[in-house]
């Protein structure tokens, strides 16, 4: 199993081989190292893999530590960028879906679990899109629980929230006559 993480700054390393860096990439460096902090020799006495990436949006320089030593350091550099794509992810089913754990543990179960709120996330997205109203994905989450058990016309309500619901006219109670 292979990681891609963010290098401690206080981290403390022992360069052991400088690789060659890509031309015209974000890369500033690519090391071999050995950690050589005193717990890190108890829990990682392997060779890791030290990379420095320029972040061009934010301007700031990135080191990032692998134990995958076959890769090149420009995919090692996107699948980090990638990993923090998973975890918005994540962090979106969390606040917005209220899952704060998994109901089954299984490899089949985390799939079914997953895609069930994948799917229950691109309903909301497009409710979101195809609204007039200006919502927040928080807030049309919140008042469509609020409103689940509430008989309206959905494309009405999602465009006109603030509007009180339709009177509903109930129908006259018959009499059983039993003369």
């Amino acid at each position: 199993m292979y990681f891609v993480t963010r290098l401690k700054e206080n981290a403390t390393y022992r360069v052991i081989k400088r690789l060659a860096v890509p031309e015209n990439r974000a890369i500033l460096k690519d090391e071999i190292i050995s950690l050589t902090g005193l717990k890190a020799r108890e829990y990682c006495s392997c060779r890791l893999r030290r990379i420095e990436v320029l972040d061009k949006e934010k301007g700031e320089v990135i080191v990032l530590l692998t134990n995958h030593l076959g890769f090149g350091a420009t995919t090692i550099s996107a699948t980090y960028k990638d990993r923090w794509q998973i975890e918005i992810f994540f962090k979106i089913l969390k606040q917005n879906l209220r899952i704060k754990t998994f109901v089954g543990t299984t490899a089949n179960a985390l799939k079914i679990q997953i895609w069930t709120a994948l799917i229950a996330i691109l309903l909301l997205k497009y409710l979101k899109i195809r609204s007039r109203y200006n919502w927040s994905l928080s807030n049309l989450v919140a008042l469509l629980r609020l409103n689940l058990f509430a008989y309206r016309d959905l494309w009405e309500w999602i465009d006109r929230p603030i509007e009180p619901p339709p009177v509903i006219q109930e129908a006259e109670q018959l009499a059983l006559s039993l003369v």
